[in-house]
């Protein structure tokens, strides 16, 4: 019994915090065997003028051209050799020594003939400040839009302007503003249209979590316009739409139509990801032998690449074996890519929010001895886990190993070394959430930092386009009254478009810090909710009463999995939040039995699941009516909740108690009491506040007196919802 106690114990401090170890993997060096991007650019030496249209090989395999600003890209690996090629200048050839730009110059005597009218002249310091600001995108994204502001500055052209706002659409897609990211790329298309750019558009759609318009850019681009590259991207990006949107058929079909153009044109790494992406879709449409399949595939082609693709395709297939129960093969894969992440650590660093750290790594292969029963080979995996994220100061691996080890120990009958990890594990917690309390404010600076600089260069923007129509109203003045006023209506209306789409930025900002605010309060409300909880477990305890104390653990770990099931939603159907405070409510009656009974009425002609409410919203108000007002009441009381329905779209929940009152029990309360107590309420209010701003007043709560009797001055509460 007192085992079953511990493994309790340990589920619930495991909800308080949830971390996940999918992130990005960002800054994991180039080593000789592995294909990288490369970026580079052709033009005259001179002039600084570049060159289109410019024919780049590797290999002496044709694989790419350059664009209108003479840039280009290809994915090589060192020892490469590029052969660039042109019509109107001899053929040159350039080894790959590493990932940097490359720059290629031809000399003007080189030229036997260099002739368009569409070429524009690029200034050289506009070159220097885009080179910056691109060499900066990935280490420091305050730097790297510092140089677009002044490259834009710098600028001389519409072609100019657009590969700006293309380079700073990228910054803002590597740094997850991807609402920035879609503002950039749409001014860069409204100055001068490229396939790039509408590539890198539609995904930025996509991660944006807009499905539908990333799919309707996809479907828009000529795909006979497109390099061969391009077209595996292009199929690529609308699988993964697809997918996203939950048509498996569409998305497994497409997939496969960017790996038949991977494989005619022999695009290795892409022939790779795109049978991975496969196996993705069917494992997600839940055909398991077809997803086996490729995953095979993918698996086999991502060795013959480079160590580090080979590592993290062995992931991905561990995960789907471990998803399937297939714990053998999983731990076969763990074990090979454990020993391969060894090998690149020794001379490149792995940041901890990669997928393929050894801590994480290590917790995962434990993880599946542990599901495997093995338990003599997943505590030495648990341990090993701990030890590489001390070493690396990782917490968030660290709490989960921890608690992962404390369990198996204990499972395996060492429950005093068990105890001991779950001291380590609880002090673990404590300090991930005071790290996960600097990370969220340092995240609220770096985006307000970001959208400044936005704002910076919208602004800079708008007085170009003012500037601009002020030049050429000055210099058509004498062609007539009639142009002057067009001219001027033109700038008008310009002016007017510009203050709608920063209107509608600031509005989106609003709406992402409001959204960021209710995450946090709802943070708050979770550990607060689980606590007062735990403190009935501990009296249960207290009197020796195990099999009360199990009972009650059994139906709040039910309901802390609903909990943490609807804790990332701003609303929940109605039905839901019923459930869950009927089952509150019925544990907190289980402990105070003697002090009074309850109700819960729900009018027949409501719809529970057509109404939205925000989760845990009703809960602190039957908490402060049992805790505050019932429990301290002499004889047994009584707790009413009413459901009933105010019109078609419009609902009223009452809370009633007969409990002593809100001036009687106030004068009961200790000073900590008090200071608990109005922080769950001002909680409460704040979150009522936010979701009403952006909701147009959906929820409203009001609170009195409720009088049954001239002795017995209870609390009512009654919330009115409004239906979407």
């Amino acid at each position: 019994m007192i085992k079953k106690l511990r493994t309790y114990t340990l589920l619930l401090f495991c909800v308080i915090n949830v971390f996940g170890f999918a992130q990005d993997d960002r800054n994991l060096e180039k080593s000789e065997s592995a294909l990288f991007t490369v970026r580079g650019t052709v033009y005259l030496e001179d002039s600084g003028e570049p060159i289109d249209n410019v024919s780049i090989q590797i290999n002496d395999g044709k694989y790419t051209r350059t664009d209108a600003f003479g840039k280009f890209v290809v994915n090589a690996k060192i020892g490469d050799k590029l052969t660039i090629s042109h019509k109107d200048f001899k053929t040159l050839y350039y080894t790959i020594t590493s990932d940097e730009r490359i720059y290629i110059k031809v000399l003007e005597e080189q030229v036997q003939q260099f002739r368009s009218s569409e070429k524009k002249l690029l200034n050289v310091q506009f070159n220097r400040m885009i080179d910056s600001a691109d060499a900066y995108l990935k280490k420091d994204a305050q730097k790297s839009i510092k140089f677009v502001e002044d490259a834009l500055k710098a600028n001389t052209s519409p072609v100019q302007n657009a590969e700006a706002h293309e380079l700073l659409g990228d910054v803002f897609m590597f740094w997850k503003q991807y609402d920035l990211a879609i503002s950039a790329y749409k001014i860069s298309l409204q100055n001068y249209t490229t396939n790039s750019a509408r590539l890198k558009l539609a995904r930025a759609h996509l991660k944006n979590d807009d499905h539908k318009k990333s799919i309707e850019i996809y479907d828009d681009i000529d795909e006979s316009s497109l390099s061969n590259y391009d077209k595996t991207m292009l199929y690529e990006g609308l699988g993964d739409a697809y997918l996203k949107a939950k048509n498996f058929d569409e998305s497994v079909k497409t997939y496969k139509k960017g790996l038949r153009v991977a494989k005619k044109y022999l695009i290795t790494p892409k022939i790779t990801d795109l049978n991975s992406k496969i196996a993705q879709a069917y494992n997600v449409q839940g055909d398991k032998v077809k997803a086996k399949g490729f995953f095979d595939n993918s698996l086999n082609l991502a060795e013959k690449e480079n160590k580090k693709r080979a590592i993290e395709e062995q992931i991905k297939v561990a995960e789907f074996n471990s998803a399937n129960e297939d714990y053998d093969s999983e731990i076969k894969l763990r074990k090979q890519a454990i020993e391969s992440i060894e090998d690149i650590e020794l001379d490149s660093l792995i940041p901890n929010e990669s997928a393929l750290s050894s801590q994480k790594q290590n917790y995962k292969l434990g993880n599946a001895y542990l599901l495997n029963n093995d338990l003599e080979n997943a505590i030495p995996s648990f341990k090993k886990s701990i030890e590489e994220a001390d070493k690396k100061e990782d917490l968030d691996v660290k709490k989960d190993a921890t608690r992962k080890l404390s369990e198996a120990l204990i499972d395996a009958g060492n429950s005093e070394e068990g105890l001991k990890w779950l001291n380590e594990y609880k002090k673990t917690v404590d300090e991930l959430y005071a790290k996960k309390v600097q990370e969220i404010s340092q995240v609220a600076r770096f985006s307000r930092s970001l959208a400044e600089q936005q704002n910076r260069i919208t602004s800079l923007e708008s007085d170009r386009e003012l500037s601009r129509s002020k030049y050429e109203l000055t210099q058509e003045r004498n062609k007539g009254q009639q142009i002057i006023i067009y001219s001027l209506l033109g700038g008008l209306v310009l002016f007017l478009i510009t203050g709608f789409f920063m209107y509608k930025y600031i509005k989106q900002q609003r709406l992402a810090n409001n959204l960021l605010a209710l995450k946090s309060l709802r943070s708050q409300m979770n550990p607060h909710f689980i606590f007062n909880a735990l403190n009935s477990v501990n009296s249960f305890i207290a009197k020796n009463d195990e099999r009360t104390a199990n009972k009650y653990l059994s139906d709040f770990s039910q309901l802390m999995r609903s909990v943490l099931e609807n804790s990332e939603e701003d609303f929940i159907p109605l039905k839901k939040e019923i459930e869950l405070l009927d089952l509150y409510t019925k544990l907190e009656h289980f402990r105070f039995q003697d002090k009074f009974e309850y109700s819960i009425e729900v009018d027949e002609r409501i719809n529970v699941e057509e109404f939205l409410i925000p989760p845990m919203l009703l809960q602190p108000y039957i908490e402060n009516a049992v805790w505050h007002g019932l429990r301290y009441k002499e004889e047994k009381g009584h707790l009413n909740i009413v459901v009933k329905s105010k019109s078609k779209n419009e609902i009223v929940i009452t809370i009633i108690d007969n409990g002593i009152g809100r001036t009687r029990s106030k004068a009961l309360k200790t000073t900590n009491q008090k200071k608990q107590n109005s922080k769950g309420m001002s909680n409460i209010k704040e979150r009522v506040a936010i979701l009403n701003e952006m909701y147009k007043d959906k929820v409203d709560v009001s609170i009195s007196d409720f009088q049954e009797s001239e002795k017995d001055i209870g609390t009512k509460v009654v919330v009115t919802l409004k239906k979407d």
